[in-house]
């Protein structure tokens, strides 16, 4: 069922985490058809390609040549026609009439009885269709080879043009979040410039009066704010742009006239702490002022409170668009893995991205994890190997949700599904890394 922001369903109930995810991935759904309404030409931009990773391609790009250009060898070895070969153990003897190399094609044909010594990517000459591999073969002298006729089928070890990409068919697809091995794939093309959608503006800032700058000195019950440097980590992750709003004081129109500067100048608004039921937590009322909130209490640990919803344009503003927004927990373990569960799927759905969900794996528990059903837990956890080889799973010690220290340990999550009960050693679980490998 879809809900709308302001749904008493939201704001009232304990979601379950894929009814979070749907939730978002609607309204950003909406926000993106919205989108396509306002006139906006800095939506597309070309950039070359040292400055294209982790942008995601706004246009197919389309291979300007076959790949490979021509039929050539997969392998050193020699070249000949097939229309010698049977399907016997008889042996062939051909005379060797030149060498081709990579990048200096054989000038010539080659007839039934003759072949020509080739390298790896070197052209296929005119008469030769097949590739006998140079350790198959046994070469009386530099004139002449010789090989069993049923060690290979005519066609073999030969790449045909345009048999990995043809000209003018897609070589990368729009969507595409660009890694290191898609600017390489576009170098080989010849394509020196890709056309990428603009980075998001986001606004980052950080709600709470104990909170202090780096540099202030901490007075009674005060502590200093993590939480826009972890969420500064995590969104220049996604090469997006980020506005720093800093730290804004527990009080109604501190947090209202915040908000309204982010919205003039950013595309989505991230703020940590104030989304909870205390006295001192305004975020909820706030925007109910300023656009329309789904205010969450979601079943899941850590990161059980979480605001979300829309800003409407305000004085003053760019473009008539809304404003996109997540209001994430206080403790510094949730805003990362609310971050991680939620936003970064949402900002690259909003950035044009076709792929935006993590990718799971699974690893054996080491130790028993205690659970009960009815929440979804992200837990940090140490993957590694077993001595059989197999992936292993262990937590990093107490799972508390303002232990940061053990975000910085972890290298993954553990994640327990919303009826898992507990997990004993030996049992396997999902698990979703922090690093990518590409």
């Amino acid at each position: 069922m879809k809900h709308s922001p302001n749904d008493p369903i939201l704001l009232n109930s304990s979601l379950h985490v894929d009814e979070a995810r749907k939730a978002i991935a609607d309204l950003v759904k909406e926000l993106l058809e919205e989108a396509k309404n306002i006139d906006d030409p800095s939506k597309l931009i070309s950039v070359s390609l040292d400055q294209a990773i982790n942008r995601i391609l706004a246009e197919d790009l389309l291979s300007p040549i076959d790949v490979p250009a021509a039929d050539n060898s997969a392998m050193d070895g020699y070249a000949f026609n097939s229309a010698c070969l049977g399907n016997s153990a008889v042996i062939v003897s051909l005379k060797v009439v030149g060498t081709a190399y990579a990048g200096k094609p054989y000038e010539g044909g080659i007839s039934v009885g003759e072949c020509l010594k080739i390298m790896t990517g070197a052209v296929m000459p005119d008469g030769c269709d097949t590739v006998i591999p140079q350790e198959l073969s046994n070469s009386q002298s530099n004139q002449s080879i010789e090989f069993k006729q049923n060690l290979l089928k005519p066609g073999e070890n030969r790449r045909l043009r345009g048999e990995d990409l043809q000209k003018g068919k897609p070589a990368i697809k729009a969507g595409r979040l660009l890694r290191p091995s898609d600017l390489g794939l576009a170098a080989s093309l010849g394509v020196a410039s890709l056309k990428v959608h603009r980075k998001l503006k986001v606004a980052i800032l950080s709600s709470g009066d104990e909170l202090r700058a780096l540099g202030q000195e901490l007075d009674t019950g005060s502590i200093y704010d993590s939480n826009r440097y972890s969420l500064t980590g995590l969104l220049n992750r996604l090469n997006l742009d980020i506005v720093d709003c800093g730290i804004v004081r527990d009080d109604p129109a501190s947090l209202k006239a915040a908000f309204c500067n982010a919205a003039k100048v950013a595309d989505v608004l991230i703020s940590s702490g104030g989304v909870s039921v205390g006295e001192a937590d305004f975020t909820k009322q706030i925007m109910q002022e300023l656009g329309d909130v789904g205010f969450w209490k979601i079943a899941m640990r850590p990161g059980r409170p979480m605001a979300f919803g829309t800003l409407k344009p305000v004085a003053g503003q760019a473009s008539p668009r809304k404003t996109l927004f997540f209001g994430l927990p206080g403790n510094p373990v949730a805003v990362m893995v609310t971050f991680y569960q939620f936003v970064r799927s949402a900002l690259l759905q909003l950035n044009g991205a076709n792929q935006t969900e993590a990718q799971l794996t699974q690893a054996i528990s080491e130790l028993t994890i205690r659970k009960k059903p009815g929440r979804t837990e992200f837990q940090r956890a140490i993957l590694g190997r077993g001595t059989d080889g197999k992936p292993t799973v262990k937590l990093t010690g107490s799972q508390g949700a303002g232990i940061l220290r053990s975000m910085s340990e972890a290298n993954c999550f553990v994640i327990l599904h919303h009826d898992q009960g507990n997990v004993a050693p030996g049992d396997w679980v999902d698990v979703a890394l922090f690093e990518g490998l590409l």
